[in-house]
């Protein structure tokens, strides 16, 4: 490693908050997290260094910065699960609004109220049951799956009072394990002329 690489100040703090498995997120509504990004953002590549002689590989997505680690083969049948989990919840979201994205804010309860009245959005809600308790009401699954999406930094509350959440630039990360998902169409032999 060139030692004439200058750290930034934040770097444990950037570490402290990445090695949870947290996303530093450039629209944070929390400006320390912010300052992190742009630390990050202007380090980049010194700190890629830096991180990787420790084991951890910082990884750059759309406005966004996490750590990545090779695990082992055991954790492969857990990692299917979570992607199952989080096709179920980007579904869920962007049935109650296409536009569910980055930068997006919503309540809870907007999602409730229009479940009431939208039979597929209630039936992927109730699907989402399935990761969580069967005899969860959809208040608390949807209350579980707030708060998981929060702790993992996808979501931040942005006001307390009127309970309303901001969707973090961290979101494109679910995105790009999503659409990174390619499904081999068996249909396609089948029509090809002889």
């Amino acid at each position: 490693m060139d030692l004439n690489i200058r750290i930034p100040d934040h770097t444990a703090q950037i570490f402290d908050y990445l090695q949870k498995g947290l996303f530093i997120s450039s629209n944070s509504t929390n400006e320390d997290v912010r300052q992190l990004y742009d630390d990050i953002d202007e380090n980049f590549e010194a700190l890629s260094l830096y991180f990787g002689q420790i084991g951890y590989a910082l990884e750059r997505g759309n406005e966004y910065f996490y750590f990545s680690r090779n695990e082992p083969r055991a954790t492969l049948e857990q990692k299917l699960m979570r992607a199952y989990y989080w096709i179920d919840v980007l579904d869920l979201f962007k049935t109650y609004d296409e536009t569910f994205g980055p930068g997006f804010r919503f309540q809870p309860e907007q999602i409730l109220v229009e479940a009431n009245i939208n039979v597929l959005l209630q039936n992927k809600l109730d699907g989402i049951r399935k990761h969580f308790s069967d005899k969860d009401v959809r208040k608390d699954v949807l209350d579980n799956m707030i708060r998981q999406l929060t702790k993992d930094s996808f979501l931040e509350l942005e006001n307390e009072k009127e309970n309303t959440y901001k969707v973090m630039s961290s979101w494109h990360y679910l995105e790009r394990l999503i659409e990174s998902i390619q499904i081999y169409d068996e249909t396609e032999d089948d029509e090809k002329p002889e």
